[in-house]
C-alpha cells in the first residue's frame, strides 16, 4: 500500500512539473529567417544570412552612458563596402544598415553614423560617439 501512495505520489508530481517547464525542444526558436536566436545566431540584411554578430571581426565596446562599456557591437560590410550593418544592443531592431554614397567617407542612417578613425571605427548618434 505504502509503494502504490509513493508511486502515485512521484507519478502525479512529475506530470504537474512536466506543465511547469518549457516544452520546446532546444533549437526550435526560430525566427522567419530561420536563424536560431538560442545559439546566438541573428539575420544579417548585408549577408542575407544567419551570423553571430560576436563572431565577426570587427567589434566595438560601448562609450556612451546609454550604452555601457560592456555592451559590445559588431559592423559587417557589404562586399562593395557601399553598406555597413551595425548590431546595436537594446535597439528597436536587431541590426541597422548604414549606407555610403559616392566618395562619402562615413556611412549613414538617420542619426547614426559610422565613421572610419585611424584604422578603427567610431558609431555615432547626433554626432555623439557610442560605440568606438
Amino acid at each position: 500500500m505504502k509503494r502504490t501512495i509513493l508511486f502515485n505520489t512521484l507519478f502525479l508530481g512529475s506530470l504537474v512539473l512536466a506543465q511547469k517547464t518549457d516544452s520546446k525542444i532546444p533549437g526550435s526558436d526560430k525566427d522567419v529567417h530561420g536563424c536560431v536566436a538560442s545559439a546566438g545566431y541573428i539575420y544579417s540584411q548585408v549577408n542575407k544570412d544567419c551570423i553571430r554578430p560576436f563572431e565577426e571581426k570587427i567589434e566595438l565596446e560601448g562609450k556612451d552612458p546609454e550604452y555601457t562599456s560592456i555592451q559590445r557591437t559588431a559592423i559587417i560590410f557589404s562586399k562593395d563596402m557601399k553598406k555597413a550593418e551595425i548590431f546595436i544592443p537594446n535597439g528597436k531592431e536587431s541590426s541597422m544598415v548604414l549606407t555610403k554614397k559616392g566618395k562619402e567617407y562615413a556611412w549613414k542612417n538617420g542619426d547614426y553614423t559610422l565613421v572610419p578613425v585611424k584604422k578603427r571605427y567610431e558609431i555615432r548618434k547626433k554626432n555623439v560617439v557610442i560605440f568606438k
